[in-house]
């Protein structure tokens, strides 16, 4: 017999190896290029505007379609993840916004830019939802919120990489490279990843247990875990845990509506609500934060060099994020840093030198980075059962980015009314609604199986056997 239950108690049983880490790196290098293509615009909008090929107006509608594709891409990708795989999902959002990148370079006006940005962006908004889900369902639970702070680190390098690259090229070679060198990065990942295996997990939950059980016994014997040792290990826990919780788990619904019913709607609005909270909170401080500067009344060169002091906070969140998210856990995590933000938020108004402007930054923008890593690289996927996770997913980023396209005019409005203290004021209860919401809804995962954390939705017994098990296998 070869039980469905027994294919997430193997995959948490493994020891790390370079499998993980090799999947690690697969997935990063797509996610990376969908970074980079984002990261790009500003870089390009300020050359079309140079060369007089674009507008203020234009541009913006550049930036709009942008996030209007993203929310887009969420969207279907979480649909198409869950009903035709992983694989299927990461593979067609990834050849999208390669094929469309290329496509834009060879864009022969304003217009065509534009859309073949909304094109790029349903790729762009799709590749955030997969990637990140697929590897939560890869990696063993003792390491999952590990690797998702990696990832997330990875990903915000591209920042750099971009502005240092935009500066190099696109003044003596034009914005159309940055274009090419982001769809070609992207079509070499695509036909890197084609190797890449379908996640056991969703095909167990579509019955698909033959095939799943090879893909284990596949990555078991690269790990160095014979699979016969296994798979009877992750049987015999599975029976002693079914014995314990006296019932066997009844398989969750895999429609839609199941987001909303009374079992799984409290790890919907928790999801919903660090996403937006994310995306409010980065987008007022980190998008704005150059502009609150000059109006503050430093130059533009003081305030750019500033800001490029304030950022360096962000792979330090990420990596303080890496030491504590096996430790803290991500619930509490996220809530413990929506207070300490808050608290750098209240104190930034009042600071007066440029050391202490600096500082207070600094330290916002690590929080915000930590924020990030717990909850959209980590918290988020593991929130939702294997059939439902990319629908659950989708649909936080859906409606966060649904958001994003309107925090410009609110942060806008709030520093033309009240400056700065207005912005901070916007954040500060963001991120408090944030902290009592997830303190409150918020399930905590650290080192559990996705198996007992989706078990806990419909019955506290079973997602504690579910545990048991896992730590079963683990021995």
């Amino acid at each position: 017999m070869r039980d469905s239950s027994t294919i997430g108690l193997r995959l948490d049983g493994l020891p790390l190896s370079g499998f993980h880490w090799r999947l690690l790196g697969l997935i990063a290098a797509g996610m990376y290029f969908d970074s980079f293509d984002i990261y790009i615009a500003g870089t390009v909008l300020a050359a079309l505007i140079h060369s007089g090929e674009s507008t203020l107006k234009l541009n913006a509608t550049f930036v709009s379609v942008t996030f209007i594709g993203m929310m887009v891409g969420a969207w279907l990708s979480g649909v198409l993840g869950d009903r035709f795989g992983r694989r299927f999902s990461y593979q067609i959002n990834l050849g999208i916004y390669g094929f469309a990148s290329i496509a834009a370079a060879l864009a022969p006006s304003i217009y065509w830019l534009i859309f073949f940005r909304l094109v790029m962006g349903l790729g762009m908004g799709a590749e955030i939802v997969v990637g990140y889900a697929t590897l939560s369902e890869f990696i063993p639970a003792a390491w999952r919120g590990r690797f998702g702070t990696i990832l997330n680190l990875i990903i915000n390098t591209s920042l750099f990489l971009s502005t240092f690259l935009g500066w190099l090229i696109v003044p003596h070679y034009g914005w159309r490279w940055m274009f090419v060198i982001a769809g070609c990065g992207a079509l070499v990942v695509w036909i890197l990843r084609k190797s890449m295996l379908e996640s056991p997990r969703w095909l167990a939950a579509r019955g698909r247990t033959d095939e799943a059980e090879q893909i284990v016994a596949r990555i078991e014997t690269a790990c160095g875990v014979d699979p016969a040792v296994a798979r009877e290990a992750a049987r015999s826990a599975a029976r002693q845990a079914t014995r314990d919780a006296a019932q066997t788990v009844a398989p969750a619904a895999a429609r839609m509506s199941e987001l909303f019913s009374r079992r799984l709607l409290t790890r919907t609005i928790t999801a919903i609500t660090v996403l937006v909270a994310l995306f409010i909170v980065n987008y007022a401080f980190v998008s704005w934060i150059p502009t609150f500067l000059v109006k503050q009344g430093h130059s533009m060169s003081n305030s750019l060099g500033l800001t490029a002091l304030m950022f360096a906070g962000g792979p330090v969140g990420s990596l303080i994020a890496f030491a504590l998210a096996e430790r803290v856990g991500r619930k509490w995590g996220i809530v413990a840093f929506s207070l300490v933000c808050v608290a750098f938020g209240v104190a930034y108004p009042f600071a007066q030198s440029a050391a202490m402007i600096t500082l207070l930054g600094f330290a916002i923008t690590a929080c915000i980075y930590v924020l990030s890593s717990f909850s959209v690289a980590s918290y988020v996927p593991e929130l939702f059962p294997t059939e439902l996770r990319l629908r659950g997913s989708g649909l936080a980023n859906t409606i966060g980015r649904a958001v994003s396209i309107v925090v410009p005019y609110a942060v806008a409005a709030a520093f033309a009314g009240f400056g700065i203290s207005g912005v901070i004021a916007l954040i500060v209860a963001t991120l408090l609604l944030q902290a009592l919401i997830v303190g409150v809804l918020g399930a905590e995962t650290k080192h559990r199986s996705l198996e007992a954390i989706a078990a806990e939705t419909g019955d506290a017994t079973r997602g504690d056997a579910g545990e048991r098990a896992a730590a079963a296998v683990s021995r």
